[in-house]
């Protein structure tokens, strides 16, 4: 009896469940954390207040100025404080969406692999308790579980704002459904950016063992992965009979069409870099894996 239950906190000891790991993440990247819960938290209370007062006072002053009708007056271009403010918050949002997955994939690669591989943590935990197929699998899933809901919520509430007063913006002279921040900020893509970003800094991680250079190559390689894509993107679906393949050319029945197939190959790039990630892992550890 004494051997049996003397076993049982090994065991525990050696395997432990996905609570552990959770929490163990947590705790050595709590600052992390906080950092995204707090973006989060001021993105979305941007996007309320230009959901209802922001944009109520653009409107009122846009209209005060007497640019309500079909042809606005000259000068209807320069924005008042009430419309400039509503402009800055909104553009802030975009911007903190748009540098997203470079700050993600940036972080995964030079602190939440890159660091642990260099240093030994990550090399002592494999030898204690966690196989290192387990351990990247948490390293991919917890950031991904806190990832996914915030940008989805940010998202959502840009939708919400775009599909309540995008005339506003479109007649300020400000933004069309088809201009980079607009499009990535109102569908699927800001998550699959995000998640992408993760593999690739992950996948740099792992490769490199080292966090400076993890960091800058993740940063590099999700860089160009937006230039590219961005560039690609009007030449993604058809255009309609005898017009160019051209952004501002695609009617805006195009938008879902052209998020989902961007949104496919993110997602395969993001796909790609995780198995290429457990690959390099599994050949440096063995059997251990």
């Amino acid at each position: 009896m004494t051997a049996v239950t003397g076993e049982a906190p090994v065991a525990a000891r050696r395997f432990p469940g996905p609570r552990g790991l959770f929490l163990a993440m947590v705790r050595t990247h709590r600052t992390a954390l906080w950092f995204w819960l707090g973006l989060v938290a001021v993105a979305a209370a941007a996007l309320l207040w230009a959901l209802g007062p922001g944009a109520d006072a653009a409107w009122a002053e846009y209209r005060e100025m007497g640019c309500h009708s079909g042809s606005p007056n000259l000068g209807c271009d320069l924005p008042g404080p009430a419309m400039l403010r509503y402009e800055t918050t909104v553009t802030v949002v975009i911007g903190i969406l748009f540098l997203l997955p470079t700050l993600t994939g940036a972080w995964a690669g030079g602190a939440l692999i890159g660091r642990e591989l260099e240093d030994g943590t990550a090399q002592l935990a494999w030898t204690q308790s966690v196989t290192p197929a387990r351990w990247l699998a948490a390293k991919l899933a917890v950031p991904a579980l806190l990832l996914v809901p915030g940008t989805l919520a940010v998202t959502l509430l840009h939708r919400a704002l775009w599909s309540t007063h995008s005339d506003l913006a479109r007649a300020m002279g400000w933004r069309e459904w088809h201009d980079d921040g607009v499009f990535e900020a109102n569908g699927t893509l800001a998550t699959a950016h995000a998640l992408t970003a993760l593999a690739i800094g992950v996948l740099s991680g792992v490769l490199l063992r080292r966090a400076l250079p993890a960091l800058g190559v993740a940063v590099a390689a999700m860089a160009s992965l937006t230039y590219v894509l961005d560039d690609l993107r009007p030449h993604l679906w058809p255009t309609p009979p005898g017009t160019p393949s051209l952004m501002h050319k695609h009617p805006s029945s195009h938008f879902w069409p052209l998020q989902l197939v961007e949104t496919g190959i993110v997602m395969a790039v993001a796909a790609l870099a995780t198995a290429t990630a457990f690959l390099v892992l599994r050949r440096r550890t063995g059997a251990a894996v």
